[in-house]
């Protein structure tokens, strides 16, 4: 993966699209994004199907896409056989399938249909509006060009690309119907070759460097677009609306026709304030980009070559006030601190967390978005991550390691070719190689237990792999006589750190490790965490004692419960979960599993078996991580920990 939802130091989830890499050394990848507009439907079904399919490129155009690469898969919903529903759709199949995408040169290979969208109960029904969901797919040649939401910092300004041409139908918006009210007049995709000049031009500005940041219009429009941007960037926003409100007709400038200065003055202000609500809350599609000003008005030349200028405006500035203010006639019309705006923007997913998952857990989640003292993720390194220290030994000899994997593990690839770029001769070993004895733990020098979802954790996480070896006599001694050999040494990963604590009575030194058992969440917590490498005598940390740097996390039960298992006071810890200010903690969402003092990796007293939740082998590049200080073309510092293996096998 590179990138997810979460984006910035402050992992805001307002990324655009999702885009992962074809494999563990190039650049290129897959971008995927989605699209809908479900509630037009209900007064305009083609409209509803058009912007669905607008709103998937505008989020996939935050990847460096070419759109003639761009497939798409639409899920078809209806409640056929009602009154005017049939007409419906296909009239949405036909705007879509036989007029836009044919006219933007895309097609659509693959979807899938649901055509009995209604629920009954006693006298009453419920009709589902036709419903498009586009889901969009590009290959990315290099995924480095991949843009974000975050704002950054310095003397830029914010250019407002309005693909809906000084339009501003509101029918169906999250304004509309929070007012009570739906409208008439629903946003729509007039001009399919806009689509066409706004995936050039932003191609063209995004090789000249000129963008910093990128956000598509939809849902809340204007005013919510901006906002998630300052929140990615922790940066407040001054907005100027005058251009957007000075371009819409409908303002009576003439006394003589009022007569009463005092009544015209107050027709033509009430008339601005509506006219300014329209333009920060309608959806129709359009994209929010960051330029530096001393480059701004060289972009918009670039957005006239491509027809888009007319339609386009400079609107805004970040301010280092922390607040988001909206500007209008030379007056400040609304201004609120940034802190009560993300408050504000989390609390629906607050309440529904609250509902399903740990309150206390929520509550804490909840309290920390927007919290003006938070500083971010950062890194903080013991080491020079530059200097390959197994680099000596790469070309020497290539001991033997076993990447080791039961069904439903899924994190043998990675780990493997993260193992081999230290140095070793990786051999992927299923459980029933071992069982069946195609392969023998006398054969290697080196174990790695990976993670994932071992028999899909119906018998507790990790716990059934380990007993199909504690109650295998065969294969209890195998192992038991692999971790007593001086020269071995083993890692376990996540579902790997659950089967190798349940192993412990065969690993020497071991006897302390806790039992992981359900996250404090009670959700299973997929993240960027930051974690501190403690001074242990694991050889996997050797030199890094000290340092704090993000790792990915993944697993639902990583909680490490001493009250069933091991000794707290006697334990080797070898890393924890740290806040941001780089203070253990067992807080949420900084601690994910609620572990006591943060503790999410042991070892053994000699160093030479260790166990963690997180996947160092998911981020052993920094183009891996969704916010990251590293070269993005660089192996992050977690290349350190495989190195160290290898330089101690000498």
């Amino acid at each position: 993966s590179h990138r997810d939802p979460m984006v910035g130091p402050w992992q805001v989830p307002v990324a655009d699209c999702a885009v992962t890499l074809a494999d563990y050394a190039g650049f290129a990848g897959e971008a995927m994004a989605m699209g809908e507009r479900t509630p037009l439907a209900a007064i305009n079904a083609p409209a509803s199907g058009r912007m669905a399919v607008g709103e998937a490129i505008t989020n996939l155009l935050a990847a460096p896409i070419e759109l003639n690469r761009v497939k798409l898969s639409a899920n078809w919903m209806a409640a056929c056989g009602e009154p005017g529903e049939d007409a419906a759709l296909f009239d949405t199949v036909m705007a879509v399938g036989l007029e836009l995408c044919p006219a933007l040169g895309i097609g659509i290979p693959v979807g899938k249909d649901s055509l009995s969208m209604r629920t009954r109960w006693d006298d009453k029904q419920v009709t589902a509006p036709v419903s498009l969901i586009v889901t969009a797919f590009a290959t990315v040649a290099d995924v480095r060009g991949t843009l974000t939401p975050q704002l950054q910092p310095g003397d830029t300004t914010l250019i407002l690309i309005d693909l809906g041409q000084g339009k501003k139908r509101l029918a169906g918006s999250m304004l509309a119907q929070v007012l009570g009210q739906f409208g008439e007049e629903t946003p729509d995709l007039d001009e399919p070759q806009q689509i066409k000049a706004l995936v050039q031009a932003i191609n063209i500005l995004r090789t000249q460097g000129r963008i910093l940041a990128y956000h598509d219009r939809s849902d809340g429009g204007l005013w919510a677009a901006v906002c998630e941007m300052a929140f990615a960037g922790k940066m407040g926003v001054s907005l100027n609306v005058d251009i957007l409100v000075t371009e819409s007709d409908g303002i009576n400038d003439s006394r003589a026709e009022v007569g009463d200065s005092k009544n015209w003055a107050s027709q033509v202000s009430e008339r601005r304030n509506e006219l300014t609500l329209k333009a920060l809350f309608n959806e129709e599609l359009g994209v929010l980009i960051q330029v530096q000003t001393a480059v701004r008005n060289e972009v918009m030349v670039t957005l006239r070559e491509h027809g888009l200028s007319r339609h386009a405006h400079f609107i805004g500035k970040p301010n280092d006030r922390a607040v988001v203010e909206v500007w209008r006639d030379a007056k400040c019309q609304y201004t609120a601190p940034l802190d009560t705006l993300h408050q504000q923007w989390d609390e629906p997913g607050w309440r529904i967390s609250r509902l399903r998952d740990n309150p206390a857990c929520a509550d804490a989640e909840h309290a920390a978005a927007g919290n003006p003292a938070d500083p971010g993720l950062h890194l903080h390194l013991s080491f020079d991550a530059a200097v390959d220290i197994a680099a000596p030994f790469i070309h020497t000899t290539r001991p033997r390691i076993a990447i080791l994997r039961e069904q439903g593990v899924n994190s043998h690839v990675e780990m493997s070719y993260a193992m081999a770029q230290a140095g070793f001769d990786t051999f992927d070993v299923h459980m029933s190689d071992l069982q069946h004895g195609r392969a023998r733990l006398s054969q290697f020098q080196g174990l790695v237990a990976c993670g994932g979802f071992s028999y899909g954790d119906t018998l507790g996480a990790g716990e059934g792999w380990a007993r199909s070896i504690l109650f295998n006599p065969t294969l209890a001694e195998a192992f038991a006589q692999f971790f007593n050999r001086p020269e071995t040494f083993a890692l376990g990963v996540c579902n790997g750190c659950q089967m190798f604590a349940a192993l412990a009575p065969l690993i020497p030194g071991a006897q302390a490790w806790p039992k992981f058992t359900r996250n404090r969440s009670e959700q299973f917590e997929a993240r960027l965490s930051l974690v501190e490498v403690l001074d242990s005598p694991s050889l996997f940390f050797t030199g890094m004692a000290g340092s704090r740097l993000p790792i990915a996390v993944a697993h639902g039960e990583g909680f490490a419960d001493f009250s069933q298992r091991g000794d707290a006071t006697a334990v080797h810890r070898a890393m924890r979960f740290v806040d941001h200010l780089g203070a253990a903690t067992e807080a949420y969402p900084f601690n994910p599993n609620g572990s006591p003092g943060g503790v999410t990796a042991v070892t053994t007293a000699d160093g030479r078996f260790t166990a963690l939740m997180p996947h160092p082998e998911r981020v052993f590049r920094n183009l891996q991580m969704s916010w990251t200080l590293g070269d993005a073309s660089a192996h992050s510092p977690w290349m350190r920990m495989f190195a160290n293996a290898r330089v101690w096998v000498g």
